[in-house]
C-alpha cells in the first residue's frame, strides 16, 4: 500500500503533464478571438526571418534581466516584470471573454481582469494563484504567437530554443543565475507544484527544498517541497500546437487536427524524458526534449495526414 508520501509525489508529478494540457488546449482555444481581435504578433506568417526576431527579443530581454539581477537591482526587475504580466493579461482576458461578448467589452473588462490578476500575483503569490494564473498566462501568450507563425517558422524557432536552452544552461551557466534571481525573488514566472503538505511558496519560497527544471550544480536533495518549471517550457510547445490547428487543419479530432494531436502526444513525450532526467538531480535544460518531442509528433502528424 502507497504511502501518503508517495500519493503527493505521485499527484505532483501527475500536475505538470496535466498543465502542459491544459495550456495546449487553452492556446486552441483563444486562437478565433485573439485573430479576431488582430493579436497577431507577426504581419506574415510564413516569414522565416519571424523566428529571428524573437530570439533577437529573447536575448535582449535576458540581457536586461541578468543585469538588473547582478546588480542588485531586483526591484526594478520586478516592477518590468509586474507591467510585462499586466499588458499580456490585458490581451488574455480580453481574448478570453470575446468568446462570450463584443469586442469593446471584453477589452474593458480584460483591462480590469489584467489589473486584479497583476496585483494578486503581487500581493498574494501562494502557489496555486501562481498556478492558475501561469497556465492562463501561458495559453495566451502561446496562442498569439500561434496564429501569427506558420509551422515551418515555428519549427525553426523551436530549434533555435532548444539549442539556446542547452547552452545557456550546460556551458554559459546564465539561465541558472536567472533562474535562481526569479525564484529568489518570487516572480510568478512559473507553475509551483508542492510535493509535501502544507507548503506555502509565499512563506517557504526556495528554502533549499524545491526540484527545479534548471537546478543549480549543488548536490540533488531528496526532501524537497515542490517542482517548478518556468512558463516558457509550457509556451514553446503549445505555439506549435496552436500554428498546427490554425495551418494545417484537418484529419483530427474536435478542434485538434491531427499535426496538433501529433505534437501534443510528441510534447508529452518529451516532458516524459524531461521529468525522468530531473530526477537525476543534475541541471536540466527543459526545451530540447519538450521542443523535440513536440517537433517530431507535428512531423508524424503531418505524414498520416499526407496518406
Amino acid at each position: 500500500m502507497r504511502s501518503k508520501e508517495q500519493i503527493r509525489e505521485y499527484l505532483a508529478i501527475l500536475a505538470m503533464p496535466v498543465m502542459l494540457l491544459a495550456v495546449e488546449t487553452g492556446s486552441v482555444l483563444l486562437a478565433a478571438p485573439m485573430s479576431a481581435s488582430g493579436y497577431a504578433v507577426f504581419e506574415d506568417p510564413q516569414s522565416i526571418s519571424n523566428p529571428v526576431w524573437f530570439i533577437a527579443m529573447l536575448l535582449g530581454f535576458t540581457a536586461l534581466m541578468l543585469i538588473l539581477i547582478k546588480y542588485k537591482f531586483k526591484r526594478i526587475l520586478g516592477w518590468i516584470i509586474r507591467i510585462s504580466l499586466f499588458i499580456a493579461y490585458i490581451y488574455v482576458f480580453s481574448g478570453l471573454l470575446a468568446l462570450v461578448t463584443q469586442e469593446g467589452p471584453a477589452l474593458f473588462l480584460g483591462v480590469a481582469l489584467a489589473g486584479v490578476a497583476t496585483l494578486l500575483l503581487w500581493k498574494y503569490p501562494e502557489w496555486y494563484v501562481v498556478d492558475i494564473l501561469g497556465v492562463l498566462l501561458a495559453a495566451g501568450v502561446a496562442s498569439m504567437f500561434g496564429i501569427s507563425l506558420e509551422p515551418i517558422p515555428v519549427i525553426l524557432l523551436l530549434i533555435l530554443l532548444a539549442v539556446y536552452d542547452a547552452i545557456s544552461v550546460y556551458k554559459t551557466k546564465h539561465m541558472l543565475t536567472l533562474a535562481n534571481g526569479v525564484i529568489e525573488g518570487k516572480m510568478p514566472i512559473m507553475v509551483v507544484v508542492p510535493k509535501k503538505e502544507g507548503y506555502s511558496f509565499i512563506r517557504d519560497g526556495i528554502g533549499g527544498n524545491i526540484d527545479t527544471i534548471k537546478t543549480d550544480d549543488e548536490e540533488p536533495k531528496h526532501d524537497r517541497a515542490a517542482y517548478l518549471m518556468g512558463l516558457g517550457d509550457l509556451i514553446m510547445p503549445s505555439i506549435l500546437v496552436t500554428s498546427a490547428c490554425v495551418f494545417t487543419p484537418g484529419g483530427g479530432v474536435g478542434i485538434f487536427s491531427l499535426t496538433a494531436m501529433g505534437t501534443i502526444l510528441g510534447s508529452l513525450a518529451g516532458l516524459g524524458i524531461l521529468m525522468r532526467a530531473v530526477f537525476s538531480g543534475r541541471p536540466q535544460a527543459g526545451l530540447p526534449p519538450l521542443n523535440g518531442g513536440a517537433i517530431i509528433g507535428f512531423l508524424m502528424g503531418w505524414f498520416m495526414m499526407t496518406l
